[in-house]
């Protein structure tokens, strides 16, 4: 008897260790790890840089709240906004956090309330973001949603001309959808939303919580798009496995965010700050995200010449090292097989794979990961 609430579907698996993109279970199998706790450790399990900041962290001070100057916060921030279209950073704990202060910042900058958001996004869990989701099974039970959001098909550049008016605050998007089936925007789709903005006095809100720090081969994934987004909200990979999310904003909407606005006791906290500072300083060397691109060409491609002809495959899809592989049929029963074989995926609706490398995975464990995947494939269809 669990005295846990069962809000997870949880695997019979306990992972006890991990390093690089390999983790170890209770029972001492390895897997190959695919997932990296759902975008989040990117440097994969382990990583020296960040271990030894944060246990150089751990030796000092842990905790003092944000009534105190941090000068680690400030370093953080700096590297944020050099690598961004923003100028200022709020710091708190999660993606669900700050795509909450993202909202909160966007109706208090421009004094209005709608908010735009789009069919199978998702941008968290709490009571405002899960009513920013475009997707009704997380709404589930829960009662009326907050009235802000308006939903518009993604990738639909005439109904969100036709959503858009003079009480639209934001637009808040994912340029790749990832929980919603790791569907990319269309370029075109995507600078037509911030054109929008311009032309409405709204502002374009980016969720880079699951595509941000390097996923896609660049400090963040709106970048391949052409855009300045107003507001970025970050977390997952940004402490590479340490919880810490964080807000990037224009200096535009300084005045909004001033003293007493918004909070948050554990937000930017010394432990966080060592982990992201030492994250961030290797995976926005731009050799490093270089590699992260070349990488997730061959991963793509490897995928696309060695499934090609297996029934039941419809697309191959994505960006860097966030991949989906669309399937005719629902993709649980493989998940479980791939785990058999000792490689973790997840899904991203009933029909998607969803592949989450860590992006220091080798050539070499790429090519297995693959092999894994035609197996446990050919095994399903048997």
């Amino acid at each position: 008897m669990s005295a846990l609430f069962p809000t997870y579907q949880r695997w019979d698996l306990e992972i006890t260790h991990g390093e690089g993109a390999w983790v170890t279970a209770r029972d001492g199998k390895r897997y190959l790890d695919f997932i990296a706790g759902i975008a989040v450790c990117n440097l994969g399990h382990r990583h020296p840089k960040v271990l030894e900041a944060v246990h150089a962290q751990l030796d000092q001070v842990w905790h003092v709240s944000n009534l105190f100057q941090n000068s680690l916060q400030e370093e953080v921030a700096e590297r944020l906004v050099q690598h961004s279209s923003g100028d200022r950073v709020f710091f708190c704990n999660s993606g669900a956090e700050a795509n909450e202060a993202a909202i909160k910042l966007a109706r208090k900058a421009t004094g209005k309330w709608k908010i735009i958001t789009f069919e199978q996004s998702f941008h968290g869990r709490t009571f405002a973001t899960m009513a920013a989701t475009g997707q009704d099974k997380v709404k589930v039970g829960y009662g009326p949603m907050l009235p802000t959001f308006v939903y518009v098909p993604y990738n639909d550049v005439e109904q969100l001309q036709q959503a858009m008016d003079q009480e639209t605050a934001a637009i808040m998007l994912e340029v790749i959808q990832g929980e919603g089936g790791v569907n990319p925007g269309d370029p075109s789709f995507i600078q037509a939303a911030e054109q929008l903005c311009r032309e409405y006095g709204a502002l374009l809100i980016v969720d880079e919580v699951q595509t941000g720090i390097g996923r896609t081969g660049k400090p963040f994934a709106y970048q391949h798009y052409g855009i300045s987004p107003d507001i970025i909200s970050v977390a997952k990979g940004l402490g590479n496995g340490f919880p810490v999310g964080a807000v990037i904003g224009k200096e535009q909407l300084l005045e909004a965010f001033g003293p007493g606005s918004h909070g948050s006791t554990f937000g930017g906290n010394p432990l966080a700050m060592a982990a992201a500072n030492a994250t961030l300083q290797v995976i926005f060397e731009e050799s490093f995200l270089q590699d992260v691109v070349a990488k997730g060409e061959y991963l793509k491609k490897q995928l696309e010449a060695r499934l090609a002809g297996l029934p039941g495959l419809q697309e191959i899809r994505g960006q860097g090292l966030i991949l989906g592989i669309e399937t005719s049929f629902e993709v649980a029963p493989l998940l479980a097989i791939m785990r058999e074989k000792q490689l973790l995926t997840l899904g991203a609706g009933p029909h998607v794979i969803r592949l989450l490398p860590p992006i220091i995975v080798s050539k070499e464990e790429m090519d297995e990961a693959v092999d894994r995947i035609m197996a446990a494939w050919k095994e399903y269809m048997n």
